[in-house]
C-alpha cells in the first residue's frame, strides 16, 4: 500500500470511526474477509470471523439506537469512551510504523479526528433533539449513512480525493462545533438565567 493510500485508510477509518464505529470495523472487516481490500498485517484482526459478527450485531443495534431521539444521544455519551480510541488505534494499525514517534503521533491525530467527528456528531444531535419532531432526526441519521458510505468508498478508491475532502469537512467541523455548542448553551442555561433575573426584580 503506498504513502498516500496508507494515510487515507487511517483518517478514513478514524474519522469514519467517530460516528460509525462499528459499521466500519464490520465493512472493513468483510471487505478484508472476501479480499476485495488489501489491509496492513496489523489490521488482519478486522476479518477475524468473530469480530465481523460482533460488530455485525453492534452495527444494527446502533442503526436502530441512532434513529430514535433521545436514545441516540445516550448513545453517544456511551460510546465516546469507545470510538475515539478506537480510531486511534484503527489508525495506528494503518500506517503499522514500527517507530514508536510516527506511531504515537499517528494514534494522537487518529484520536483527534475520532474525537472531533464524534464531538461534531453528539452535539448536533443533541441540539436536533431540542426540536419536537422526530422528522429531523431520522433525516439527519439517514444522511449520516450516506455520508459514511460515500466518504469510506472514496477513501478505498480515490484515498487522494477523500483525503481534500475530509480537510474541508475537518475546517468545517472545527466551525460548526462553536456554533452548535452555543445553541445548545442558550436552549438549557438562557431560561434558567432569565428566571433567575426575573425573581430578582
Amino acid at each position: 500500500m503506498d504513502p498516500i493510500s496508507s494515510i487515507a485508510l487511517a483518517s478514513g477509518l478514524s474519522w469514519a470511526s467517530g460516528f460509525r464505529l462499528y459499521a466500519t470495523i464490520f465493512a472493513v472487516g468483510i471487505l478484508s474477509k472476501f479480499e476485495v481490500v488489501t489491509l496492513p498485517d496489523s489490521l488482519d484482526i478486522l476479518s477475524n470471523p468473530i469480530l465481523i459478527g460482533i460488530s455485525g450485531i453492534l452495527m444494527v443495534v446502533e442503526f436502530l439506537a441512532d434513529k430514535f431521539p433521545y436514545i441516540d444521544s445516550i448513545w453517544d455519551g456511551l460510546q465516546a469512551f469507545i470510538r475515539i480510541p478506537a480510531g486511534a488505534l484503527l489508525a495506528m494499525g494503518a500506517i503499522n510504523s514500527n517507530d514508536p514517534l510516527i506511531a504515537s503521533l499517528v494514534a494522537i491525530l487518529g484520536g483527534s479526528l475520532s474525537g472531533i467527528t464524534h464531538a461534531t456528531k453528539a452535539s448536533g444531535r443533541a441540539l436536533i433533539n431540542t426540536t419536537p419532531e422526530p422528522v429531523t432526526n431520522i433525516t439527519t441519521s439517514v444522511a449520516e449513512d450516506g455520508l459514511w458510505l460515500a466518504g469510506g468508498w472514496l477513501a478505498l478508491v480515490y484515498p487522494m480525493f477523500f483525503l481534500g475532502i475530509l480537510l474541508i469537512l475537518v475546517i468545517f467541523m472545527l466551525w460548526l462545533l462553536p456554533k452548535i455548542w452555543r445553541g445548545l448553551r442558550s436552549i438549557f442555561f438562557t431560561p434558567k438565567r432569565n428566571r433567575l433575573d426575573q425573581n430578582a426584580n
